[in-house]
């Protein structure tokens, strides 16, 4: 993925000597203050007055200064821009100090989950199909995640983005939401849901396992390369016929499942009475014409090929007198 984002260029300092300059600071601002009100009380103000203006302007630089200080945790970073121009990303995890005229917005580098709700797609054969997807993404390139896609409009509450991590996350995962339901009804559309003749070679939804899921995973990178949106993993958790269909397709694989056992059933058969028919004659048990061939081929098959346990039949031959 081609990177638009680099390191912050700006100062950096300490956060913890920021913190204890800014205290002297403050200390100093409000002991100025104070020493120049008791000057003015006691003299004509012609100094005092000076040292009280030096003294508040002091205070007001350094509540200024406060604005500065900024702190970062694992795989979290703030996008800087300098009176709207970018000026870099700054991840360094720690506590610190940048010139508080930075603008600053902070991301999460995370990985993030999305369980997608299963969507109606109509399969390469025209059936619908319902299918959902779980997906693992994390920010790649935060210039990309800010600056080209438009998360403000994308926002539930478009009034709050800004430097809220949580709502420029969310309307990421909003436009991640919307590009992973238009790239799995793309995938979808390309295989058909299972092969219902068990005759063709070709892959499909239900079948085609990882070679899917890496298609899938593909797509999603293609579509949200533009927001510097990285796939971790993408794997379809849900598919099955559509409702409308589904008891008729129950129905139809079932129909299917029964000719296929009958066929297996058929062939075990005819290779056990030719089997048997070949023992007799080669082992002299028994010499059977034509007639008395067929008659044993009919029964067999009778005892081999039927559902229910087959009642023979005893023959105790004729009694002479």
């Amino acid at each position: 993925m081609e990177t638009k984002e680099f390191a912050f260029k700006g100062w950096v300092m300490n956060g913890f000597l920021m913190l204890f300059v800014n205290f002297l600071i403050l200390v100093l601002s409000i002991v100025t203050i104070v020493f120049s009100i008791i000057l003015l009380n006691e003299s004509d103000g012609n100094d005092g007055g000076w040292l009280l203006g030096g003294g508040i302007l002091l205070l007001v630089v350094n509540i200024f200064m406060w604005c500065g200080h900024l702190m970062l945790e694992p795989n979290e970073a703030r996008v800087a821009t300098w009176f709207g121009k970018y000026d870099g990303t700054f991840s360094k995890t720690g506590f610190f100090w940048i010139n508080p005229l930075y603008s600053t917005k902070k991301v999460s580098l995370r990985a993030r989950n999305l369980d997608a709700e299963p969507i109606k797609v109509n399969d390469k054969t025209g059936n619908p199909v319902m299918i959902g997807l779980v997906l693992v993404w994390k920010l790649k390139d935060t210039y990309k995640a800010l600056f080209e896609v438009d998360t403000q409009t994308m926002a539930s509450a478009p009034n709050s983005v800004g430097t809220d991590m949580r709502s420029i996350m969310n309307a990421l995962e909003r436009f991640v939401r919307v590009q992973s339901d238009a790239a799995l009804r793309q995938v979808a559309g390309q295989y058909a849901y299972d092969d219902e003749d068990n005759k063709s070679n070709e892959l499909t939804l239900r079948g085609g396992g990882d070679e899917i899921n890496d298609q899938l995973e593909e797509k999603l990178n293609e579509r949200l390369a533009l927001a510097g949106i990285e796939v971790v993993e993408a794997r379809i958790n849900y598919l099955a016929y559509a409702p409308e269909i589904a008891a008729v397709m129950l129905r139809r694989q079932q129909a299917s499942a029964i000719i296929t056992a009958r066929e297996k059933i058929v062939e075990g058969a005819v290779s056990m009475v030719k089997m048997a028919l070949d023992k007799l004659s080669n082992e002299d048990v028994v010499e059977l014409d034509d007639d008395k061939k067929a008659a044993m081929v009919s029964n067999l098959l009778v005892v081999l090929c039927g559902d229910d346990s087959a009642q023979p039949v005893v023959n105790t031959g004729t009694l002479n007198h």
